[in-house]
């Protein structure tokens, strides 16, 4: 059923945000990438994406992969906002553990109307990150990003200050604010152990010893005050 004056539907809109995420993701957009990111089949992505396509929201790029036209970039933009807006609303005025935020938010963003958009940024103050550290889109659907890259890209004596963490997760949001890794900690690579090994990183005082898989989800900005 549609929620909003955009007349899509739920499994559309799910499709929009997820393609607007991926857009600006190091990997880009690939159907295996949609399949795994909303947990579908391969078939099924495919269908959505000719069904995108004749709405005039996907068109294929030179080398076939599927792209995001203007208005479907506009869309997906407005539809993280509502997500993250959601986040916001659960974490800062209904105290939900920051692990628990993206699942519920999931379902809330679809039924929020502009009306109760605008409301709720005004009443939360017009944050410019979800609890996670992203950025929220405007209301224009302008979304301006810092440089980032993920702590397992950092090399030992690097540091900087942690900008966003992946949030789909629920038990690695728990055990990075275990270790203090949450979006504007300072952290510090001390050491990498060799042949894949983890990264010592210093955080809040304390070091811990983070694995690789662990380290590319976290992902850190330059330290302003360091410079």
């Amino acid at each position: 059923m549609p929620h909003d004056k955009s007349g899509r539907s739920e499994s559309t809109e799910e499709y929009l945000e997820a393609l607007f995420k991926l857009s600006r993701s190091d990997g880009g957009i690939t159907v295996g990438r949609l399949a795994e990111e909303l947990h579908v089949a391969p078939s099924s992505v495919s269908q959505m994406l000719v069904r995108l396509a004749e709405e005039g929201l996907v068109v294929r790029g030179a080398d076939g992969t599927p792209q995001l036209t203007g208005q479907g970039e506009h869309e997906g933009a407005l539809l993280v906002r509502r997500h993250r807006l959601s986040e916001r609303l659960l974490s800062d005025l209904l105290d939900l553990p920051w692990d628990k935020v993206h699942e519920e938010a999931c379902k809330m963003e679809h039924a929020l109307s502009p009306e109760v958009e605008a409301r709720l940024a005004d009443r939360l103050g017009h944050p410019s990150t979800c609890p996670h550290g992203h950025v929220i889109p405007d209301e224009d659907g302008h979304l301006a990003e810092p440089p980032v890259r993920s702590l397992d890209q950092l090399r030992a004596g690097e540091h900087g200050v942690i900008a966003h963490v992946s949030e789909d997760q629920p038990e690695l949001l728990r055990y990075l604010a275990s270790l203090g890794l949450i979006p504007q900690a300072r952290v510090s690579v001390e050491s990498i152990a060799p042949f894949g090994g983890p990264h010592l990183v210093r955080v809040g005082g304390s070091e811990y010893a983070v694995g690789p898989e662990v380290a590319a989800r976290v992902f850190v900005r330059a330290d302003e005050r360091a410079a």
